[in-house]
């Protein structure tokens, strides 16, 4: 049922956007399979330990202490990154909540801890449409975001847009070239055998086209990926994805 309502909503984007689609819609039957089936999926093994966790106090307090059940979640993560003077992720927003409210320290982003609770947050949000506002103040972080991913860097100068606008479809290695929706994030991916966030796989990018990538928590990957996820308003929420 979810594999049928993820393809239909690649066919009902509007008409200027009729061709954009999840990364779900280019992995092979067996990957989607595997996303599709919550037993099959290695990405609720990291919600499950974010259940575990949201319950844990910490510092006195625990996630549901503040925001009870993981349900009250929904509908959160569309929405992230959001804008408050910056682009802040899911992942910070996290980490504001622990360092503010629980006199907790910071989780490491690409930690299990943090992966699991924002997997366990973003399930919540499963099949709602990714809504990032990007309106009134919010433009000119998301015109850096455009600009950098339509800038070709590194050795093999290539830009983010060439391969994932320009390429999109045809083939790399075996697998379909995606359109780089952030729509399923903290995702398992069968090249990691693991769970990794946004922050990751843009930084292995960078990496792949032989350009220095840009630091963890830098303000230039805060704006591509408050751009990424504006671009992909939308389609649907899929946390946790699965990818090849």
């Amino acid at each position: 049922m979810r594999r049928l309502l993820l393809l239909g909503a690649a066919l009902l984007l509007t008409s200027a956007a009729a061709d954009k689609h999840s990364g779900y819609v280019d992995a092979s039957p067996a990957v989607q399979a595997m996303q599709d089936d919550d037993t099959a999926n290695p990405g609720m093994l990291w919600v499950e330990q974010g259940r575990a966790l949201w319950e844990q106090p910490v510092g006195g307090k625990s996630c549901a202490s503040c925001h009870g059940a993981p349900a009250a979640m929904r509908g959160v993560a569309a929405r992230y990154p959001r804008f408050a003077g910056r682009p802040i992720s899911l992942p910070e927003q996290v980490n504001q909540c622990r360092t503010a409210r629980q006199g907790a320290p910071a989780l490491p982003e690409e930690g299990d801890e943090m992966l699991a609770l924002t997997a366990l947050i973003g399930l919540q949000s499963r099949g709602m449409p990714v809504a990032v506002d990007a309106s009134g103040p919010a433009q000119a972080a998301l015109e850096q975001g455009r600009a950098l991913f339509e800038q070709r860097m590194g050795q093999l100068n290539l830009s983010c847009a060439q391969c994932h606008d320009g390429l999109a479809g045809q083939r790399l290695g075996g697998s379909r070239v995606p359109q780089g929706h952030p729509n399923g994030y903290p995702e398992y991916r069968l090249e990691w055998q693991g769970m990794g966030s946004l922050d990751r796989r843009l930084r292995g990018c960078m990496t792949g086209v032989r350009a220095e990538p840009f630091p963890p928590g830098s303000p230039e990957l805060a704006a591509l990926e408050f751009y990424l996820g504006w671009r992909a308003n939308g389609l649907l929420v899929e946390t946790p994805a699965v990818r090849p």
